[in-house]
């Protein structure tokens, strides 16, 4: 662990963008539970159904005294600004973007907006008003078709295969810019393949949840030959919240910046995860095999030596026992 580790700060005030996303919420969660303040930030955009967010506002809205939501989107610079002007704040988590791989084919403007100009206005924002850290989200996407495992943050990642990568390995280059051109320590955090609790309803894991209990059968790609490295949201925010306090140490550039994975660091099959699935439910799924998408990629494998190093941290949640939490949150908040 880093010599210079510093525990969670309370004192601070986190901004949370992406407050009633999936990721966003479970780590405003933790931090209000741990006495921080935190301004949450979100568009609340239709993506994905919008009453799942409303809910995940309405929990953290019971830390009242120390939650402030404000609606906005990031690619209005002028909201962003005023933010940053009324709010003095220590530490950003930038985690609003628009998300899903394969809708970036469909939909390539809204990507664009939020994750290329919106990330541009955080930036903006961070270099007027300092903070003391900037952490982002990055994504396992920008391995593209990498072939050599595991995926470790030194490997080149200059082949996107989806728009959404793309936008997400820009990220890291205008980061890296702004920490070298105005002092603005910065971590970017690529994660992998996310599941749990309060999920996002476009995610795998939920939508063959859905179908497989309405007796629906679900889309499997490339014959279920593929691979993921699927990490439990819990294990996420572990390692989020060490991290936030601890900006990284200059490198030999003079530059603050450094990227982590985040993942389980256990690929498992698709098929796997299938069963894994099935056992939760006590319930079989119908399989439509299709072959690979477009934008989809054959594994993901995250290599967190860097994390273990640093932090004395890395993902341990196994898939079953994981799904079984996901299933059991699911047909709670459901009624099933």
């Amino acid at each position: 662990m880093r010599k210079d580790y510093q525990k969670l700060n309370t004192n601070y005030t986190y901004l949370v963008t992406g407050s009633a996303g999936f990721i966003g919420f479970h780590l405003a969660k933790e931090l209000l539970g741990q006495g921080c303040r935190v301004i949450g930030y979100d568009n609340l955009n239709d993506y994905y159904d919008q009453t799942l967010k409303m809910k995940r506002l309405e929990i953290l809205s019971l830390h009242n005294s120390l939650f402030t939501f404000v609606r906005g989107d990031l690619a209005d610079k002028e909201k962003l600004e005023s933010l940053f002007a009324e709010h003095k704040i220590q530490i950003v988590v930038n985690l609003a973007a628009q998300a899903g791989v394969r809708y970036s084919i469909e939909n390539p403007q809204a990507y664009m907006q939020s994750n290329m100009v919106g990330f541009l206005n955080i930036l903006e924002a961070c270099r007027h008003y300092p903070v003391k850290h900037l952490v982002y989200a990055s994504s396992s996407s920008v391995y593209g078709m990498n072939s050599k495992t595991p995926f470790s943050t030194e490997d080149k990642t200059d082949n996107p295969v989806s728009l959404y990568a793309a936008t997400k390995k820009s990220n890291e280059l205008l980061a890296h810019s702004y920490c070298h051109l105005y002092g603005i320590p910065s971590t970017g955090l690529r994660f992998f393949t996310v599941y749990g609790p309060y999920g996002r309803p476009d995610m795998a894991y939920f939508s063959f949840t859905e179908k497989i209990l309405a007796g629906k059968s679900i889309k499997v790609f490339n014959q279920g030959d593929m691979y993921r490295d699927f990490t439990y949201i819990d294990d996420i925010v572990q390692a989020m919240q060490r991290i936030l306090c601890n900006p990284p140490l200059a490198n030999e550039q003079g530059d603050r910046y450094k990227l982590y994975n985040i993942g389980n660091n256990n690929p498992e099959k698709l098929l796997y995860f299938i069963e894994c699935l099935e056992e939760s439910l006590a319930k079989k799924a119908k399989i439509e095999f299709l072959p690979m998408q477009s934008g989809d990629v054959y594994q993901t494998y995250a290599d967190v030596t860097a994390l273990k190093e640093d932090f004395d941290f890395k993902p341990s949640t196994p898939l079953a026992v994981g799904l079984e939490r996901f299933v059991q949150w699911y047909k709670s908040y459901y009624a099933i």
